[in-house]
């Protein structure tokens, strides 16, 4: 095959009228930002790109760094699609982005001490009851329980995008179990090898030390004054979709990784099975759901959790990360309420603003939803990844058809929410620059204080015109600069 000397350039359908194009003020007028990264591409030729492609590619597939689909018949293990052209974000943009996480994450935590206490937002109607109570992910078992230092989520993943106009939305709270951080800083290191030179050339915010700063954080909430808490992570096993991260940050962290089978619950206090005997364990970062965490509490037939671990929890003598019965606030319909939530808890008005979003619960929202299914996004309450959701416009009327079904039968189940004209970036596709939507997915820390790598995962939708970006419904990612000045 003779080698593609020619210069990288736009597709020729790349437009810059619709969308938010991060790059892009107008055509070939890179934003102040982007400059040097664009004029740096354009000096490449497609041959110099696809074995800078290749490299990254093949660093991946020795490291390991894959993802599971889990309903593709061909084969479920795929290397982590990334692509090699940054998202570059202004210091002045990230510190608004910090506030606003930073705001957001205070107040629904503040949300999961309440509605597992005293419930006051509830009592006092600034939430309808039923949307809490009737929330698959609210644990009864949690009432009364006090967390070690009042911290619910420990580790937040929340989705930003932009809109047409260049706003920042979130599109939604990731508190069960956030992933995608060991994606980030992959990346970021493969970012280094390909461009080194852009690297010293662009003033760059680190982000190399976020499982230092996990760290930190878990060992901070540990629920007793000890002056080396030890700290575990609890893996569903190598057959989950995410156990290459587990296994990453574990590392990097210098902690054990364990299953359920590894720990045992002895007169409420928590051990890990070692050489040497029973070691006492003080934090679990949990990547195990709270239906499979204890099967004397919850599900009987689960062998991923640890039998008596809500006791200890309940005693006081363990934190887990993120506490159990914190995918209440994940709930899509719960989310609407979140400005509200920061108006009542923190007294503010939220920095960042919501998707405008229509409850099928409500009559009104309901009837517009049915009404308009051509113009929306209906998404299930719980579902993530991709799934569970139909995007109106790009579907058929039989596919409207069906969820219109499904959203009478169970309206509880459903929001929806207008097409967002998602932003666009330069996204490297078989030998050119082509538009391609993406959003952001930054991760937050919260603890003794609330941390923010500056940064996050890029998600890409890398099938033509999808406004999807999850890895498993065709998506991949980038790295993301922030830069210091």
């Amino acid at each position: 095959m003779s080698e593609n000397h020619d210069s990288l350039v736009l597709n020729e359908r790349y437009e810059l009228n619709t969308f938010f194009d991060e790059m892009f003020a107008a055509q070939q007028q890179p934003r102040p930002h982007y400059r040097a990264l664009h004029e740096r591409l354009m000096s490449l030729t497609v041959n110099d790109l696809n074995a800078r492609c290749r490299a990254a590619d093949i660093s991946f597939l020795y490291q390991g760094i894959t993802f599971t689909v889990y309903n593709e018949s061909e084969g479920i293990e795929r290397i982590f699609p990334f692509d090699l052209i940054p998202r570059i974000i202004p210091r002045s943009e990230w510190d608004t982005l910090e506030r606003g996480l930073t705001q957001r994450v205070t107040a629904l935590n503040h949300f999961l001490d309440d509605v597992y206490h005293e419930a006051r937002i509830i009592k006092e109607k600034r939430i309808p009851a039923e949307l809490v109570f009737g929330a698959s992910n609210f644990r009864r078992e949690m009432i009364g329980i006090d967390v070690p230092r009042k911290v619910y989520a420990h580790i937040i993943g929340t989705d930003l995008i932009r809109d047409r106009d260049g706003s920042y939305y979130v599109l939604e709270d990731n508190l069960r179990s956030p992933s995608g951080v060991s994606y980030m800083l992959e990346n970021r290191q493969a970012m280094k090898r390909s461009f080194p030179r852009l690297f010293q050339q662009y003033g760059i915010a680190p982000i190399d030390h976020y499982p230092q700063e996990l760290l930190a954080t878990l060992r901070s909430v540990a629920p007793h004054e000890v002056p080396d808490p030890t700290v575990v992570l609890l893996t569903p096993g190598i057959y989950n979709s995410a156990y290459y991260e587990h296994s990453f940050l574990a590392r990097q962290m210098g902690i054990e990784i364990v299953e359920g089978r590894d720990l045992v619950c002895h007169e409420n206090r928590v051990y890990t099975r070692t050489t040497h005997g029973l070691k006492r364990v003080d934090v679990i970062y949990r990547r195990v759901d709270d239906t499979y965490i204890d099967s004397l509490a919850f599900r009987s037939d689960s062998m991923l959790g640890v039998a008596g671990l809500l006791n200890a929890y309940r005693a006081g003598n363990i934190t887990l990360a993120n506490a159990i019965g914190t995918g209440v606030a994940d709930d899509k319909a719960v989310y609407a309420y979140v400005p509200e939530m920061i108006r009542y808890y923190l007294d503010e008005e939220p920095i960042l603003q919501n998707v405008p979003t229509y409850l099928a619960i409500n009559e009104k929202d309901r009837s517009y939803m049915l009404a308009n299914l051509d113009k929306l996004v209906v998404k299930a309450v719980n579902e993530s990844g991709g799934y569970g959701m139909l995007i109106g416009m790009h579907a058929s009327q039989k596919e409207r058809d069906e969820f219109a079904g499904k959203i009478k039968s169970d309206p509880r189940n459903f929001i929806a929410q207008p097409t967002i004209s998602l932003s666009r970036h330069p996204t490297y596709l078989e030998g050119e620059l082509r538009g391609c939507h993406i959003d952001l997915r930054p991760y937050v820390l919260n603890g003794e204080k609330v941390t923010i790598v500056p940064g996050g995962l890029t998600r890409v939708a890398l099938r033509a015109g999808s406004l999807v970006v999850n890895s498993s419904q065709g998506g991949g990612s980038k790295d993301t600069w922030v830069l210091i000045d």
